[in-house]
């Protein structure tokens, strides 16, 4: 008997007990059932309803005669029969089927409309489809794939990486969004480098393996997004000189970064909720909490999947680490451009800066090879043929400045001493994003005024302190909606914003903006 109909038969059987098992007289019987029939009573179905003094009368005499499994509900004869189409229209309709597997349901339909003027409902037809074995799936033409789980024997056997949008922070005054670049282990779920940036570019992505590798060795495989910020030659060249295996995610297939969707997913409800519920931070102190989360909550905690906290599995998986040569690593990733030395200033041009060269380089036909991460203050300049030539330093042109020439039995192969003296120190200039430029507010209401005055308005004491984290990031969005934004456009909005909260002002605030404009 399947579950649905055991809950029929024992509510059939709840409802006559007193009469099966002699608790009410025979002659009793005839009253019991009427008194039944007068209440309302929720049938397993859901409805609420009176009985049918012959429907209990039938069932009672059912259970006497063949007992409890007779109470169940009987199946039609017909069961999984169309009462409303032939079976020859449904037999036409399966060799429609499996002659073009592909075919829609509206186009099996209109050859059923042509041949018998009658069609059948899509859901009707899928299950007949079904029942017969003729599905794109049962056909064998399913493009749907087929999916397993990431898993790995070892830690460092294959990196997962991506990016999520972060919490806004507080910036020289401004309300700025946040992106978590984030790389994690696969066998062990170990966060190996998580850091919130301002931007969401290739050199974060660059910024974020530097540092992995540098505290963790490098992994066999790396699987990335197929978003535009992870497909880089230098990227790609740099996998290929340590040994890593760089595969990216298939376009329009999500599904593949699963394991990294859980962790933001965690991170977002465990870790993101508290900072947007407090006042808004700096991006320093961001990265500090979520650094401490990830040793303190995250990496200790018992993981559902694997039944291990993140750290024992890194620890207990871990079998080799495969060192990484940071020098020739951060080669890869050095930005290159052909030029053709001035022949009167011996110079080359970058972006209108110039950089003096060895005069005899006049003329030549060169490559400069430059840290687009860096402080732009030197070039390296190579031949055609990949042979170091020197330096070129950034100085004035109407200045006159003259460069020392190179001598010619000096060997000038130094650029990878430079990178390494400088190496922690440009790793620590990028935690807030690789040499970006700050880009301050021009419009004459800076947005510090704008949220100054708003307290004001409101009562509450303070600036940036009087709102919270997801008040400021709404404040900052409404802000950036409304270039003409000054004092007396927010000060009429606030007045007719009723009541004076800040859903209302900003609707408000924007109706107004929108009148003005137009």
């Amino acid at each position: 008997m399947k579950s649905k109909d055991e809950k029929w038969a024992l509510f059939w059987c709840k409802l006559l007990h007193p009469i099966i098992f002699g608790e009410v007289e025979r002659e009793q019987t005839n009253q019991f059932l009427k008194d039944i029939c007068r209440q309302d009573i929720v049938f397993p179905n859901g409805k609420r309803k009176r009985p049918c003094i012959s429907t209990l009368r039938r069932k009672l005499n059912r259970y006497r005669k063949d007992g409890f499994q007779s109470l169940a509900r009987k199946v039609r004869n017909d069961r999984g029969a169309s009462r409303m189409v032939s079976r020859e229209i449904i037999d036409k309709a399966i060799e429609l089927k499996k002659e073009q597997p592909r075919r829609s349901d509206d186009t099996i339909n209109r050859f059923l409309t042509e041949y018998y003027k009658k069609t059948i409902p899509k859901s009707t037809l899928y299950r007949h489809l079904k029942l017969a074995g003729a599905t794109k799936l049962k056909l064998g033409v399913s493009q749907q794939k087929v999916r397993k789980r990431w898993t790995r024997d070892h830690t460092h056997d294959l990196w997962l990486g991506d990016f999520q949008e972060g919490p806004y922070v507080l910036v020289d005054g401004e309300a700025l969004p946040t992106n978590l670049c984030l790389f994690i282990d696969c066998h062990s779920r170990y966060v190996v480098e998580g850091r919130y940036y301002l931007k969401q570019t290739l050199d974060i992505v660059i910024d974020s393996l530097i540092r992995a590798w540098t505290i963790h060795g490098s992994p066999k495989e790396l699987y990335l997004d197929n978003a535009k910020v992870y497909i880089s030659d230098a990227l790609r060249a740099a996998c290929c000189d340590i040994g890593i295996n760089l595969m990216h995610r298939p376009p329009h297939d999500p599904a593949p970064g699963g394991l990294v969707e859980r962790f933001f997913g965690t991170s977002q409800t465990q870790f993101e909720a508290e900072v947007r519920s407090g006042d808004i931070i700096t991006l320093d102190a961001l990265n500090q909490a979520f650094a401490a989360y990830l040793a303190v909550v995250y990496h200790e905690r018992l993981h559902s999947e694997t039944n291990q906290s993140p750290k024992q599995r890194y620890d207990e998986g871990l079998t080799v680490i495969r060192h990484v040569d940071m020098d020739a690593a951060l080669a890869f990733f050095m930005k290159r451009i052909p030029r053709t030395v001035d022949k009167t200033f011996s110079d080359v041009r970058i972006d209108n800066r110039f950089y003096r060269v060895d005069p005899k380089l006049r003329g030549d036909k060169v490559e400069a090879r430059y840290d687009p991460y860096g402080d732009l203050q030197k070039v390296f300049i190579y031949s055609a043929n990949n042979e170091y030539l020197g330096s070129g330093n950034l100085y004035h042109r109407d200045q006159g400045a003259e460069t020392p020439a190179v001598s010619p039995s000096k060997p000038k192969h130094n650029y990878i001493d430079l990178i390494t003296q400088k190496h922690k120190a440009v790793l620590q200039a990028r935690s807030k994003g690789i040499d970006y430029h700050q880009v301050l507010s021009a419009r004459p209401w800076p947005f510090m005024a704008f949220v100054n005055k708003l307290a004001l308005l409101m009562g509450r004491k303070g600036s940036f302190s009087a709102f919270l984290s997801h008040e400021l990031e709404s404040l900052k969005k409404c802000y950036n909606r409304t270039p003409t934004l000054n004092e007396t456009l927010l000060t009429e909005a606030f007045q007719k914003a009723s009541p004076k909260t800040l859903p209302y002002i900003i609707h408000a605030l924007q109706t107004a903006y929108s009148k003005e404009v137009s």
